[in-house]
């Protein structure tokens, strides 16, 4: 795989279950695509509301994220969950034949990252 476009974003800290939402904006802003173009996603959660919100704000399928589970079910591993993330994610592009992929995390001050990665052949 390789990297696309990764981009940072923010909200109020008291919203940073919904941080990935601006991140992942952002990312397809910067990337010039549209949800349409992305075959599946990973977001980290810590809590399952925070998958589930991003889900609705994104408008993303639930047949498209964390397609064999999610932080909660997996783990989020200390400092390796970006890592998990994109293993996950290259793991379904190529299981299901994807071309790009989004991988979404966010923390808890109020940031949230988003990367952009393409399944190559």
């Amino acid at each position: 795989a390789r990297i696309v476009d990764y981009t940072d974003a923010a909200t109020d800290p008291m919203d940073f279950g919904i941080a990935p939402k601006f991140a992942v904006e952002k990312l397809y802003k910067r990337a010039g695509i549209t949800e349409n173009d992305v075959a599946f996603h990973e977001n980290n959660e810590a809590f399952a509301a925070v998958s589930l919100a991003n889900m609705k704000l994104l408008n993303i399928s639930p047949d498209k994220i964390n397609v064999h589970g999610g932080a909660v079910a997996m783990g989020h591993p200390i400092g390796a969950s970006g890592a998990r993330i994109i293993i996950s994610l290259m793991n379904v592009l190529k299981s299901n034949n994807g071309s790009l992929g989004v991988a979404s995390i966010c923390n808890g001050g109020g940031g949230a990252s988003a990367i952009l990665i393409e399944r190559l052949n």
